[in-house]
């Protein structure tokens, strides 16, 4: 086995009240990916936060190719070797692709950048990934995809020693994590330490060498990654055996209730399209990427304007100009950017919580200190959101327990209709599998759920029924009885609804 290019010995790391890494151990070798495992709060982003300066460590060492570092900040750890490129692509869209890669350190003569050369070294560099794409064009014209391929062609164009892939996959279709893979390996051949974070198990095993798992701060153990079963390794993150998990194994019966919500050829950056969603139904949207799921949630919760059609809720007709008209009708949405469009990262779990109730009521009607403290402490309670301090700034929280909370938000409400889009992506088993529970609950307990979700079999798992898009277009409607299998909606995806 190689020497290790990067050790890490007895990291810690304490914030007010959280003891998130206590005396972890990694080490990261030369060509190869190195999975680094555990649920949301395991302690994974804050160990590659203290690796690349965002944070001091509190305690341990870190050696980079046997020399020991400190570094101050994320400029200084990828001046040395260790690029990052994150979940949520971090460059400028507005800005060409070929300014990208080389932003801050764009070729120059007598002061003035070589924009010629500029593009033929990105050009040649993204050949080298298999992206033959025109790079004068600004980043915003290309998919997500093809943006963290820029991303870590910028990385690895910086002699990077060290490789951190943070959820990339998270948001790509099959075609293109097998795109992202193939330039991975490529990389693992030519040395180059590539330390990835993903809670897509099948994609761990399919790429990662070995891994590292993490629980509650510390380190569980290092494995090879063919040597440990996806069963125990599921057990190692959550500190118990997967049997005693509770499991969503059958299939929800199918509701006789009556119709809360009723959309009539509705239409907008949708084509028109017809759905009803009973009391106490889950209704999953299932399609690939762009298919218009999200589109379809922000009409019915009044973010996007209907251009055709009419939508009933509880019988009478409505039109829906704003989300708080969606929301005086009972119409909650939990978006799937809970970066951009849900949280407040500088307020409180607490603030946060009441965030939607105080809204309905009113900013002249403030919501008393008393009535807050004592939701807050319900739903903290309720939704298992850890740490249980309500004064904790949310973005000090793990991605898992921040979905939790806004998940809460929204409960305060007791809400007729309830629209999830994407809320266990780039979530930990543990979690997801709370948030499925409580799915279930929610709809035994009446409330309608509109279950949006990349997983198939996530949306089987809670679904009463599925409605199936494809480009902008609903095409199916299929009752989730024993003929629906994942094959089944892959097909229906694949064909459009045609037999």
């Amino acid at each position: 086995m190689a020497e290790a290019i990067l050790r890490m010995t007895g990291i810690g790391k304490e914030f007010p009240g959280v003891r998130a890494l206590d005396g972890v151990d990694f080490r990261l070798l030369p060509g190869e990916v190195h999975a680094l495992m555990g649920e949301n709060g395991a302690g994974k982003s804050t160990l590659i936060k203290v690796l690349t300066g965002v944070y001091s460590i509190d305690s341990g060492e870190i050696e980079l190719a046997g020399d020991r570092v400190a570094f101050a900040g994320p400029l200084e750890a990828q001046k040395a070797g260790i690029s990052t490129v994150y979940q949520e692509v971090n460059l400028c869209r507005n800005l060409s692709v070929a300014e990208n890669v080389f932003i801050g350190r764009e070729p120059r003569k007598f002061g003035r950048i070589k924009w010629g050369e500029m593009r033929r070294r990105t050009t040649a560099l993204l050949r080298q990934l298999d992206l033959p794409i025109d790079v004068s064009k600004p980043l915003s014209h290309y998919s997500l995809a093809i943006q963290q391929m820029v991303a870590i062609a910028r990385a690895i164009d910086i002699d990077a020693r060290v490789l951190i892939l943070d959820e990339p996959t998270s948001s790509l279709d099959a075609g293109e994590v097998a795109q992202l893979f193939r330039v991975m390996r490529r990389l693992k051949e030519q040395g180059i330490a590539i330390l990835f974070v993903s809670h897509f198990l099948d994609q761990i095993y399919e790429i990662a060498d070995r891994m590292t798992i993490l629980r509650n701060g510390r380190l569980v153990g290092e494995y090879v990654t063919a040597e440990l079963p996806q069963v125990e390794l599921v057990g190692k993150m959550i500190g118990r055996e997967l049997a005693e998990l509770e499991r969503l194994d059958e299939r929800p019966p199918a509701r006789t209730s009556d119709p809360l919500v009723e959309a009539t050829d509705l239409g907008g950056r949708v084509a028109p399209f017809s759905l009803t969603i009973h009391e106490g139904e889950v209704v999953g949207l299932a399609g690939l990427l762009g298919s218009g799921r999200t589109e379809i949630a922000r009409l019915l919760f009044g973010a996007d304007h209907a251009a055709s059609g009419t939508l009933r809720i509880g019988g009478d007709q409505v039109t829906l100009r704003t989300p708080r008209g969606a929301m005086a009708r009972g119409v909650a949405f939990c978006s799937e950017n809970r970066r951009e469009e849900g949280l407040v990262p500088e307020l409180t779990v607490r603030e946060n919580l009441i965030l939607a109730l105080q809204a309905r009521r009113g900013w002249s009607r403030p919501v008393p200190r008393k009535k807050q403290d004592e939701l807050v402490a319900k739903y903290i309670k309720a939704l298992n959101i850890r740490p249980d301090n309500p004064e904790m700034l949310i973005r000090n929280l793990s991605g898992g327990n921040q979905q939790k909370v806004l998940l809460a938000r929204w409960l305060i409400l007791e809400p007729r209709l309830l629209i999830l889009d994407e809320p266990t992506r780039g979530i930990d088993v543990g979690a997801k599998a709370e948030i499925q529970k409580l799915v279930v609950e929610l709809s035994d307990g009446g409330m309608a759920v509109l279950f949006i979700s990349a997983e198939l079999d996530e949306v089987l798992r809670l679904s009463h029924k599925v409605a199936v898009l494809r480009d902008r277009r609903l095409v199916a409607e299929l009752p989730n009885d024993d003929t629906l299998t994942t094959d089944v909606l892959m097909e229906t995806i694949a064909s459009g609804g045609a037999k």
